[in-house]
C-alpha cells in the first residue's frame, strides 16, 4: 500500500508540465516554510508583541473589510493562531504530496485571499503585496487541475479520508516540533519584551528607566506569556494586566482617552485610578501587576 501511495505521488509529478511542477513545488515549500516560521515564533501565540496573532487581529478589526469577523476572533486568539499554523503545514504537505489535490488548491487559493483581504488589504500599489500573487498562483494551479472537466468532484472515498487524515496528524507533529525548536533555540520562557543583556542586569528587570520617560508607556510580557502595560508617571509607575475581565480579550492602551479599552465589546478601564471600570460590559478592574524602581531599572516587584 505504502509503495503504492509513493508511485502515485511519483506519477502525479512525472505527469505535469515542467512550469506546473515548478508552481506547485514552490505553493508546496512556502506554505510549509509559513507554517514552520509561525510554529517556532515565540511570539506568533502570545497575546502581545510585534509578531502576535491577536495583535495582527486588533489591526485587521480596522485595517480590514472584514473587520467585523475579527472582533469574535480576538477572544479566540490563540486556538485560531493554532489553526492558522496547522492549515499552512497541512496545504503545504498535500500540495507535495498530491493529497486531495483540487481540494488543497482551492483551500490555499481561499487563503491567500483572505490574507490579501486583511493583512495586505491597503499595500498600494497592489503589486507590493506577496498574498494577491499567490492567489493568482493558486487560482492557475486549481484551473490546471481541473482541466477541461465540466464537474469538479472534491468529494473523498474510504481511502482520500484516511489520507486527509493521515495529513493532518503530520501537521500536528510538525506544529509540535516547531515549538520544541523554539524552545531549545530561545531559552526560557518570555519575561519581558525587552531584549536580553549582560548579568548585572536585576532580577525581573523590564525596562532602563532612562528608556521610560515620565508620561510615557510600555507593554511587555509576564513569563506565561500574560500582556502588561507599564506606565511611568511623576508619582512613579505603576503597571496592568491587558486581560479583559470580562472575556479575556486584550485591551488597547487609548492616549487621547487616557484609558484602556478591549477591542471585542468595549469595556473602558481608567488607567489612572487603579484600571477601575469607566464602561461597561466588565464590572472588575483590570488586575494589577507589582513593578518598582531598583536603580536604574524598573522591576517586577
Amino acid at each position: 500500500m505504502v509503495n503504492k501511495r509513493a508511485q502515485a505521488i511519483s506519477a502525479s509529478w512525472r505527469n505535469q508540465h515542467i512550469s506546473v511542477r515548478v508552481m506547485r513545488l514552490w505553493l508546496g515549500i512556502t506554505w510549509i516554510y509559513g507554517g514552520w516560521y509561525k510554529a517556532v515564533d515565540p511570539g506568533f501565540l502570545a497575546k502581545t508583541g510585534p509578531t502576535s496573532f491577536a495583535r495582527e487581529l486588533v489591526g485587521f478589526q480596522t485595517s480590514s473589510p472584514l473587520g467585523f469577523v475579527f472582533k469574535h476572533m480576538l477572544e479566540r486568539s490563540t486556538l485560531f493562531g493554532v489553526a492558522v499554523i496547522l492549515i499552512e503545514f497541512a496545504l503545504g504537505f498535500a500540495t507535495l504530496l498530491w493529497v486531495a489535490p483540487t481540494l488543497t488548491a482551492f483551500a490555499g487559493f481561499s487563503m491567500s485571499v483572505g490574507l490579501w483581504l486583511t493583512a495586505t488589504w491597503h499595500v498600494k500599489p497592489y503589486f507590493l503585496g506577496s498574498d494577491t500573487v499567490y492567489a493568482v498562483m493558486w487560482l492557475s494551479y486549481l484551473l490546471v487541475l481541473i482541466g477541461n472537466r465540466r464537474k469538479v468532484d472534491v468529494s473523498l472515498d474510504r481511502r482520500g479520508a484516511i489520507r486527509v487524515a493521515s495529513l493532518g496528524a503530520v501537521a500536528v507533529l510538525a506544529t509540535l516540533l516547531g515549538r520544541v525548536f523554539q524552545k531549545r533555540t530561545t531559552g526560557s520562557a518570555l519575561t519581558t519584551s525587552t531584549p536580553k543583556t549582560s548579568s548585572a542586569t536585576p532580577d525581573g528587570a523590564i525596562i532602563k528607566l532612562a528608556d521610560l520617560p515620565i508620561g510615557k508607556n510600555f507593554e511587555f510580557a509576564l513569563g506565561t506569556g500574560e500582556p502588561v502595560m507599564l506606565f511611568r508617571t511623576k508619582n512613579g509607575v505603576f503597571a496592568y494586566s491587558e486581560i479583559c475581565t470580562h472575556q479575556g480579550c486584550t485591551v488597547q492602551y487609548s492616549a487621547s482617552d487616557k484609558a484602556l479599552i478591549c477591542p471585542c465589546h468595549g469595556a473602558t478601564f481608567d488607567a489612572f485610578n487603579g484600571a477601575k471600570v469607566l464602561a461597561g460590559p466588565a464590572t472588575t478592574p483590570l488586575a494589577s501587576v507589582k513593578v518598582t524602581i531598583a536603580g536604574d531599572w524598573v522591576v517586577l516587584a
